[in-house]
């Protein structure tokens, strides 16, 4: 879509949404604040309609991928343009340096980013609603993890206010045996009270082995001498412990969950055997890659613009004399760290990706460098592969370039 005789910017909130429709030559043509809900969205078409708007004609600007007008606008027909906010506010400031803004003004703009400069933004991908149902399943796995991993560093918190025992028996808090144990224990004073039987019993309880020395060091630790807060602020701490851990212990079961309907979802999309094919990639991290890259084969043109988006290919800054190469930090974050860690489980799983990050490392690379680098060179098969929609092959990822013959001299 070159060019556009209308343009929407629609600025949206909670509760409502400003829609403004500017024509091609920059004239406001409507202004309009729509409920957010299926009146409000018929309520917007209708407006476009009235003015000659249409799905095919008529380009949407938004600065969110994830609301629900984005989507019923997507299914509509019409072509939406998720704009960065950082983006908006520089277009905000090329008509006024007062630091003036309203929702109505930032409508209007949005509608004019489209205007004068839709060729240089990306629309939204058309990606399936498999490939949706993986997102939203990745997404909230991962959600899901930090939130469990934000609740175990704040009981190791409350721990260290009165139970430092526990934290010393326990390094690993986010194992099932220190919780176990913890819900058991979960003050110094029935710390003291455990025995050997009852710790082997829970032990085994959370699918540990019989392990002697194991329970002979956690009953060492748990009964340390320490200093101890007051029997009143002791015991209202443990109750706060065993709160933590009944959180602790369903948020667990909601990443059981979702992991499981994740691995349904993405075994039912049609890109499932490729990904899997790739070395590096389980079923998790392969969910997260197509989460985040999508199915749309014409949302990355180039495998550059892949690496881009992942923020593994590096950017240039260049002036006068000044020229140095750094990491990429406006990215796609989710994919990034995915892709991290795929480039760090290559380094057991493929003798060429070994091969590649030793090379790196030989030429000055640290570590974090060196599996950036790889990772660029590991999405550049994969784009390879997905726009060929065929599976990994690591003999070929990793083939080195014949060398060019040279002439035999006379």
């Amino acid at each position: 879509m070159a060019s556009a005789a209308l343009t929407c910017g629609i600025d949206w909130a909670e509760a409502h949404h400003d829609v403004a429709l500017v024509d091609e030559g920059g004239m406001v043509m409507a202004r309009k604040r729509v409920s957010a809900d299926l009146p409000g969205f018929t309520a917007l078409l209708a407006l476009i309609a009235e003015h000659g708007g249409s799905p095919e004609l008529t380009p949407v600007a938004i600065e969110t991928d994830k609301n629900l007008f984005v989507t019923a606008l997507a299914a509509a027909g019409f072509t939406v343009y998720p704009i960065n906010p950082k983006a908006l506010a520089r277009y905000r400031e090329r008509h006024g340096q007062a630091g003036a803004k309203s929702d109505p003004a930032d409508a209007t703009t949005l509608a004019n980013v489209l205007r004068t400069d839709l060729h240089i933004h990306r629309p939204l991908p058309s990606i399936s609603d498999q490939g949706l149902a993986v997102k939203a399943l990745a997404r909230q796995h991962q959600e899901a993890i930090w939130a469990l991993h934000q609740t175990i560093s704040r009981l190791r918190a409350v721990l260290l206010e009165f139970y430092p025992q526990a934290v010393k028996a326990f390094p690993k808090m986010q194992q099932h045996a220190a919780t176990t144990i913890l819900a058991a224990a979960p003050t110094p004073a029935a710390g003291q009270r455990l025995t050997r039987r009852r710790v082997e019993a829970l032990l085994h309880r959370c699918g540990r082995r019989n392990d002697p020395a194991l329970v002979e060091q956690i009953l060492a630790d748990l009964k340390t001498p320490a200093l101890r807060q007051p029997e009143p602020v002791e015991r209202a701490l443990g109750v706060t412990v065993e709160g933590q851990l009944r959180i602790i212990v369903a948020m667990r079961d909601a990443v059981d969950q979702l992991e499981a309907e994740m691995a349904v979802a993405f075994d039912a999309h049609e890109l499932a055997p490729i990904l899997r094919s790739v070395p590096g990639l389980g079923p998790v991290l392969a969910a997260r890659v197509l989460a985040e890259v999508g199915d749309d084969p014409t949302r990355f043109r180039t495998a550059a613009g892949l690496r881009a988006f992942a923020g593994t290919a590096p950017i240039t800054r260049a002036s006068g004399r000044s020229h140095y190469v750094k990491a990429r930090r406006i990215r796609n974050k989710r994919l990034g760290d995915a892709c991290h860690w795929w480039a760090f489980a290559t380094l057991t799983r493929s003798p060429g990706a070994r091969a590649h990050y030793d090379r790196r490392r030989a030429a000055g690379d640290h570590h974090n460098a060196a599996l950036r680098n790889l990772a660029n060179k590991l999405l550049g098969r994969l784009w390879w592969c997905l726009q060929k929609h065929e599976p990994w092959d690591d003999d070929a990822a990793w083939a080195q370039p014949s060398p060019t013959p040279q002439p035999v001299a006379a």
